[in-house]
């Protein structure tokens, strides 16, 4: 049989055409990858000026837990709604951690100690590794100036050997939280949930002892660096008052978990707050504070690069995120 050279023409525009064809070749090798694979993200670190000083916050990872329960006195649909609003699940909470260091030319603060070592594959604990791509050395921490005792907060003061973290450093802690969670007796006066934080915190501060300092609300921690009380997420619960000059900041710690969800209705009352009713009252007096004052704010559970400002609104606050810059 004599093939024509229109017939091969034709045959081969079918082949061409056919997606049954074609897909194996194009399709099925893109369809094979797992939808769950991403690249790694870039390290966690972002740096900007207050005055002289220079602030890095360093992302520690996240955690997500049912939303169900998280708020106490509200409706689980409306609390739904608040979250939709910011374009946030609504099935889950997810709650990032970032942790604040301080370089004032004479000393190297870091505020809070995130989670420290965590199991292989957790979601947490990417503090250290982040902190070794900022170029952060933890032995040359001057000072970890401690908010409050929950474990997301004092686990990082050890390494993995049950060691110092921060070697050279003194602890500074609100003389209310340590005078709360050091005494035993307590504990039966505590929430169920938090009274870990007794044999927990201990431990952790435990190869401090002989290099740690109490302070008390509105004292000078070090040049530059002023405690405020905040109770009510925890008995000492306590944010740091920045300046340099004209240039201030604060670091609210969990004076609110996520700005989007309590910083819009600071009314919420969270599972993790010790006293709900006083830390409800912090909340309004804090962000008041740095709204008027147009104060900048980092803060523990913020997103990442976790720092902004809080603008008043409504009966709550905005978190407006402050514009990022590729030079410090």
């Amino acid at each position: 049989m004599k093939i024509g050279r229109r017939s091969i023409f034709l045959a081969g525009s079918a082949l061409l055409a056919s997606p049954a064809i074609i897909r194996p070749a194009i399709i099925r090798p893109a369809m094979a990858q797992p939808a769950t694979t991403l690249p790694a993200q870039t390290p966690g670190f972002y740096r900007f000026k207050v005055g002289s000083f220079t602030v890095t916050t360093v992302h520690d990872g996240f955690v997500a837990r049912p939303l169900e329960g998280f708020v106490r006195n509200a409706p689980l649909a409306e609390v739904q709604g608040v979250l939709r609003d910011a374009f946030l699940p609504q099935d889950r909470m997810v709650i990032p951690y970032t942790v604040t260091f301080l370089d004032t030319g004479r000393d190297l603060v870091v505020f809070d100690s995130g989670n420290g070592v965590t199991p292989a594959g957790a979601t947490i604990g990417r503090m250290i590794a982040n902190m070794r791509s900022a170029g952060i050395d933890p032995a040359k921490v001057t000072r970890v100036v401690m908010s409050h005792f929950h474990g997301d907060h004092v686990n990082g003061l050890l390494n993995a050997e049950g060691l110092a973290a921060f070697p050279n450093a003194e602890v500074i802690v609100p003389e209310a939280e340590i005078a709360w969670w050091g005494d035993a007796t307590n504990e039966t006066r505590s929430p169920e949930g938090q009274r870990a934080n007794f044999a927990n915190s201990a431990r952790r501060l435990a190869p401090y002892a002989a290099r740690m300092r109490r302070v008390g609300p509105d004292s000078e921690v070090i040049p530059g660096v002023r405690s405020v009380a905040a109770y009510g997420h925890t008995p000492g619960h306590t944010c740091y008052h920045i300046a340099d000059g004209a240039e201030q900041m604060m670091f609210v710690a969990d004076t609110t978990n996520r700005p989007e969800l309590l910083a819009r209705r600071p009314e919420f009352h969270i599972i993790f707050d010790f006293d709900a009713v006083a830390a409800e009252a912090t909340r309004r007096r804090i962000y008041d504070r740095v709204a008027t004052d147009r104060i900048r704010v980092t803060g523990y559970h913020f997103p990442f690069p976790a720092n902004g400002y809080l603008t008043k609104e409504g009966s709550g606050y905005r978190f407006v995120a402050a514009d990022w810059t590729g030079a410090v």
